[in-house]
Formats: C-alpha cells, structure tokens, sequence
C-alpha cells in the first residue's frame, strides 16, 4: 500500500510548513523523514515508513536514515514501519525491531491498527460489505434534498473549517489548526492528491469529507458534519459516495485512517468512530506502531523521563476533572 506520508507531495506540505524534511531511495526502500522537536530534543521522524521492500532494503533504509539523523544531530529517529518489510523469518516484526536496537515509541504518532477495504473487488460486493442502513441512505439520500460536490479548490477548504470546530468542541479534542489545514490543501490539492467532499441541502453545506489519494489508496482523514442537521445521517451516504469514487478512479484501497484495537470495548477513547467505520465493511490492518533507535543514549533516557513527566501530568488532569465535586452546604 502507497502510504501517503512517504509520498514527496507530504514531503513539500512539511517544507511549506518550515520543517527540514529529507528523502532518499535505494534498490528496494525509500523514505521521507521529519526533522522534528526542534532544539529541546531533536530527532528524525519516518512517518509510516521508511518503505521497503525485503528484510535488506529495510536495513539500507535504516542505515541511510541514521547517517541522515546523526547528520543533522538528531538524538533519534522514530520510524513507522509496515510489519512486512521488517522481517521474512518467525520472529515477530517487534523482537526484530528490538534485536536492531529499537525501542517502542513513548509517544504514538497513529494508531496502529486501521481499517481497509478492498477496493478491486466490483461495486455489488464492496456495498454487501457495509452495514444495510448505509446502503439505503446513500440511495435515498436525495429524496431529503442533500447533494454531494467534489471540489480540487483550496480556497473551498473554508468550507470545513466551521463544522471542524464544532466538532472538536463538542468532542472535547484538539484539532489541527487552520494553517495546517490550509496548507495541506494548497499542497495536495493542485497535484491531485487531495479532494473535498461537501454534503449540501439545497444550497447550504452541512458537512464536508478531506480525503487524500496516493497512487492506490484513499485515506479518509479529515471529517465534521453540522450538528444541526445530524438527523438526516448525510455522513454516511457521503462517505459511500467517497468510497465508491476512489474505486471508479482505480484505486485498490480505501484506508479509514485508524481504528480502536479489535478487542476494544466501549471505555477506548476510539470506541465510538470505530464501530462508525466498521459499519462501512474492510478489515482491521495492523501495523507495529511507532519505534525509536535512540543515537544519544543519555539524551534519549532525559526525553522519556520527560515523555513520562507530562503523561503523569495528563493522568492527574483527567482524575481531578473527573473526580465528582461536592457542593457546599
């Protein structure tokens, strides 16, 4: 699968950001990698990847990424790699990840399971797949008024804004902010790689969809509907309408962009999205996660005690707010 982080479009949307970002290829791997954490703790992020394709390649991606990280003194790097490029042997992805020196992440960048459906299968089958209510939505769904637009315009990306805020406030989440979003669509949009989808009833929005293509899959990633109009269930239809449209294009994948674990029950914090995407059909993929081959041993211990320090810090903000508050007589 084309992971849309490794693509050099991400690459140019990070530069735009004034992040350092650097790529390399090889016989079999290539990568895109992040300079991050600034002067406090520097080091050299692969977001799913590096790619390759054997156990080897992997070892040529990793070499060439330590010299890259050492290079521009990096105390670490952070990689995301697919469980299949690591290791063609009985031992798992993470005793090999650990037999090289890694450690697993303190911080996950992205879950590491997902969901994804199979797009080379024909049309009949990927709807059989999903939940019958979706189905019957999205062929019914204009007899409510609600019309469905495709947009490559970034300036419609001002579309979303609004129904992304109410969201996050009404999900007590912290959204990407507005300049992130803007350039990410003055990115991927004029190279094709981005499209927005827009539910309108009559002629007024109510929600919208910002889905990324790599040359075999989209990725569903960023999405509000209005609150207001949440009755008629236009995100539903709207995401089939999505699904189907990447097929028609001739992709072979749609990755719903993270899930909640297969055994997760109601208490995960993604309980409630997931079971929402499992509705759509596809199947859980999991991946190892996020690793880090520390370079600065001393450094990188100082950077988990830190990493450490303010997750203890987050627990105790959740227990206080929490905590039942007793009024005074």
């Amino acid at each position: 699968m084309a992971q849309l982080h490794q693509t050099s479009a991400w690459a140019a949307f990070h530069r735009r950001l004034g992040y350092s970002v650097f790529e390399a290829s090889g016989d079999g791997w290539r990568y895109v990698a992040i300079r991050m954490g600034g002067n406090t703790w520097p080091y050299l992020y692969c977001p799913d990847g590096p790619e390759a394709t054997t156990p080897s390649a992997f070892e040529f991606a990793l070499s060439h990424l330590t010299r890259t990280a050492r290079e521009h003194k990096c105390w670490f790097i952070r990689i995301e790699p697919d469980a299949i490029a690591i290791t063609d042997g009985p031992e798992s992805p993470e005793d090999s990840l650990r037999r090289r020196g890694f450690r697993r992440s303190p911080h996950q960048e992205r879950p590491s399971y997902t969901r994804i459906i199979d797009l080379t299968q024909d049309v009949s089958s990927i709807l059989q797949d999903m939940d019958a209510t979706n189905r019957t939505l999205y062929r019914n769904i204009h007899k409510k008024g609600v019309t469905f637009t495709a947009s490559r315009d970034p300036d419609d990306l001002r579309i979303l804004l609004p129904f992304y805020d109410a969201v996050a406030a009404h999900g007590g989440f912290a959204r990407r902010n507005d300049e992130y979003l803007r350039s990410q669509a003055q990115t991927m949009m004029p190279l094709g790689m981005a499209i927005l989808y827009v539910a309108w009833l009559n002629e007024n929005p109510i929600g919208a969809m910002l889905v990324f293509d790599t040359n075999d899959t989209r990725s569903y990633v960023h999405s509000a509907m209005d609150f207001e109009h949440r009755k008629l269930n236009a995100g539903k239809p709207l995401l089939v309408r999505i699904i189907l449209d990447a097929k028609a294009k001739g992709l072979t994948k749609f990755d719903f962009w993270g899930s909640a674990p297969p055994n997760a029950g109601p208490e995960h914090k993604w309980y409630g999205f997931s079971q929402f995407k499992k509705t759509f059909g596809g199947h859980l993929v999991h991946a190892p996660g996020a690793w880090d081959l520390p370079l600065l041993p001393g450094r990188y211990g100082v950077y988990g005690v830190a990493c450490a320090f303010r997750k203890q810090i987050h627990r105790d903000v959740q227990v206080r707010n929490e905590r039942p508050r007793i009024k005074r007589p």
